[in-house]
């Protein structure tokens, strides 16, 4: 799914790391979300974020212990986040975490449909 932000009037106010797994982040509507690092992984806007490809469908699973090594900014649109599956090349933008915050309900919902109809769950596989 490719998703267009128009939304001009979003600036952000404050971006904020919450030790390994949440990011806080707040704009000057008012706005404020706490992002988990999971959701942020698995909602990753990079094209190479390490997903299964199963019956055309994109499916990243296995991150729910998933952390936030670092965060980066990019310009004055976004952030590179750095997470402790060394997956780094998605820049979020700031409209791109307010949709991601507005819908993060439906969105984790949704997430956790997927998984089950494919077999597949949040934790990481057991290593051998």
């Amino acid at each position: 799914m490719n998703l267009i932000f128009f939304s001009p009037c979003l600036v952000i106010k404050n971006f904020q790391q919450n030790c390994l797994k949440v990011v806080e982040v707040k704009f000057d509507n008012g706005s404020a979300f706490n992002l988990s690092a999971e959701f942020l992984r698995i909602h990753s806007p990079a094209a190479d974020s390490k997903v299964r490809s199963i019956g055309g469908e994109k499916v990243i699973f296995g991150r729910r212990h998933v952390g936030i090594m670092s965060a980066e900014p990019v310009g004055n649109y976004g952030v590179r986040i750095l997470f402790d599956d060394l997956h780094k090349t998605g820049i979020y933008t700031w409209d791109y975490f307010y949709h991601l915050g507005s819908n993060k309900f439906t969105l984790m919902r949704n997430y956790i449909k997927t998984l089950k109809k494919h077999g597949l769950n949040r934790d990481p596989p057991r290593r051998k």
